[in-house]
């Protein structure tokens, strides 16, 4: 048994994004690859946003597209190898060992993220699709107006806690992009979770996370939360306090970058470019990231 001022925390973030369609979630965790690679599982074919990013940043990001819909539900199917060990899936059908595949000698992307570096992040886009994907397993054969009886819904939040326990025992960087949804609170008021699952699975899904960010456009602008003071009714919290309210313009950098949260948190609050910051100060990006992957 260790006390506590003798274990070292984990260096490693698990990081919840969540927010309403079109509220900037995918820009702002693509904005990673300025300092990061990113493996990023699409399930549900949005990664049309990251062509906006500098070109630089798009060679830092590899697409990993699992077509997952009501009839072939591989989102789910495809997760829950992911998150166990190294697969070898399928460009086309984004299946994992696809004998179909193999068969005909197309490529297949090889994912271990148990062995991933400090310097990759792992993105799911998105929890919202997984949670459907979950419940087409579920109903498979069954028809178009199928309604889930009790069991059903225990199953869906069965397999979403497979995955997730697997992710809140990580020791790679992970981020997950959710919507949002509305849950009711036992004093009868409305507050703001990821969505996950059922309503009660989605009002506990922060469990499973270091970081839960809330993204939003207000006043002709993305901002963001990561604070569980920043707002009454909207769930969002970090494990280090960091508080990205603060920050002029949105951005992830702080929480996976500790060591150098202040600087950047300045930097962006002036509206200055983070390379300019990290290059300047007393550990640059590389190195911190170099001295990450000795730990």
């Amino acid at each position: 048994m260790a006390k506590l001022n003798t274990k070292k925390q984990s260096s490693t973030k698990r990081v919840m994004v969540y927010g309403a369609s079109f509220s900037g979630k995918t820009k702002l965790v693509g904005d990673l690859a300025e300092h990061f690679n990113l493996l990023w599982i699409d399930l549900e074919n949005g990664h049309g946003t990251l062509y906006q990013l500098p070109e630089a940043y798009q060679e830092r990001i590899e697409i990993v597209a699992i077509p997952d819909t009501r009839s072939y539900p591989m989102g789910i199917e495809t997760m829950l190898k992911v998150v166990k060990g190294p697969v070898d899936i399928c460009e086309e059908h984004g299946k994992c060992g696809c004998m179909v595949c193999k068969k005909e000698e197309k490529p297949f992307v090889h994912v271990d993220v148990n062995s991933m570096e400090k310097d990759t992040i792992l993105v799911v886009d998105s929890m919202t699709q997984l949670s459907n994907s979950c419940i087409a397993n579920i109903t498979k054969g069954q028809p178009d107006d199928y309604k889930l009886d009790y069991d059903d819904w225990g199953n869906l939040g069965k397999l979403l806690d497979i995955v997730l326990s697997h992710v809140q025992q990580a020791s790679y960087n992970v981020v997950f992009i959710s919507h949002v949804n509305e849950t009711i609170r036992s004093d009868k008021k409305v507050s703001l979770t990821p969505t996950g699952g059922t309503r009660a699975f989605s009002s506990n899904l922060t469990k499973y996370f270091t970081d839960v960010v809330y993204l939003e456009r207000k006043n002709k602008k993305h901002t963001c939360i990561s604070t569980t003071t920043a707002s009454t009714n909207i769930i969002a919290g970090s494990q280090t306090g960091v508080a990205l309210e603060l920050i002029g313009e949105p951005s992830l950098l702080p929480l996976f970058m500790p060591d150098l949260a202040p600087a950047i948190t300045a930097a962006l609050s002036k509206g200055k470019p983070t390379t300019q910051v990290t290059t300047g100060a007393k550990e640059s990006a590389a190195e911190v990231l170099a001295r990450l992957k000795k730990k």
